[in-house]
């Protein structure tokens, strides 16, 4: 990991700029105007808001290894030695829905940080389509990269009122996959939650090892949410993962929703489910609060 030259200062989420970081990035967790907002079919707004009343909330920047890494953060105000939770966004990036993430757990005593783990490759909001953000932005960022970015955020929490022994790491969709590599990759991790991560795929450069090729050494639990009706990832790459973990000793588990489909935690778009992403938030809470994470 490297070395953090440069620690942001919180701003309240009415502010125009956030310690170097452009009004147009910061507007996307600020306004939500990110790309997920704007291109797909959503809902008039998400069912969750969670205001920042008792919090300390809004973007710091994190340099690493040279780069500016805009970081949403939310904690509760004026309290330290907080439990430590990463949140990793899907491949939409940091925009309202995963700042509000963050903010509910903030609500709940955790100091949690969601950071733009594509700032170097670019700004999902400019993109026009899905496609071409998977093959400019997703396909060019390396796995190392975000390993490298989401360690610097654990170093930042640990002199910013965190306590890193008690780490869990959430993610959802193109951050379940991560979540489940950050759970192999940081021992420090206490235990992790993915939501519908992809579990299997081909070794590229970028992405040498997906979740099933680590499951069997994986030594941190990771409960897997995940949907019967996901087309995007089917049961049988659930039922592989599961016979990789058996292999090993992580007590890692699953809970598929029969009626659930891809993003169903995902309360601005379509795909919510209300009553399963109610329950797997139920189940991630006390999950991460059994496993030292509270």
């Amino acid at each position: 990991m490297k070395d953090l030259v440069q620690d942001g200062d919180s701003l309240v989420a009415d502010s125009p700029f956030a310690d170097g970081v452009a009004r147009r990035d910061f507007l996307k967790v600020a306004l939500g105007s990110g790309f997920a907002a704007a291109t797909l079919p959503v809902a008039a707004q998400s069912v969750i808001k969670t205001d920042t009343d008792g919090l300390e909330a809004g973007t710091v920047t994190l340099t690493v290894g040279g780069q500016a890494v805009p970081v949403y953060r939310a904690r509760p105000a004026g309290k330290s030695n907080l439990p430590v939770v990463l949140v990793v966004s899907e491949i939409f990036g940091v925009h309202e829905h995963i700042a509000d993430v963050a903010r509910r757990f903030a609500k709940l005593g955790y100091l949690a940080l969601a950071p733009d783990l594509f700032v170097r490759q670019g700004d999902p909001s400019r993109v026009p389509n899905i496609a071409d953000l998977m093959k400019t932005i997703i396909a060019r960022t390396p796995d190392a990269q975000v390993m490298g970015d989401l360690d610097a955020c654990v170093a930042w929490a640990a002199r910013n009122g965190g306590n890193v022994d008690k780490l869990g790491i959430t993610g959802f969709c193109w951050g379940g996959r991560v979540t489940w590599l950050y759970a192999a990759h940081n021992p420090k991790v206490k235990a992790g939650v993915a939501w519908y991560g992809r579990l299997v795929g081909d070794a590229t450069p970028n992405t040498p090892q997906h979740p099933v090729d680590i499951a069997p050494a994986l030594a941190v639990p990771v409960l897997g949410l995940y949907g019967a009706k996901d087309t995007g990832i089917p049961l049988d790459t659930v039922e592989t993962m599961k016979a990789a973990l058996a292999k090993g000793k992580s007590g890692s588990t699953f809970v598929v929703y029969p009626d659930a489909g891809h993003a169903f935690h995902a309360d601005y778009r379509p795909s919510y489910n209300e009553k399963d992403a109610r329950d797997g938030w139920t189940r991630a809470l006390a999950w991460l609060k059994a496993h030292g994470v509270a």
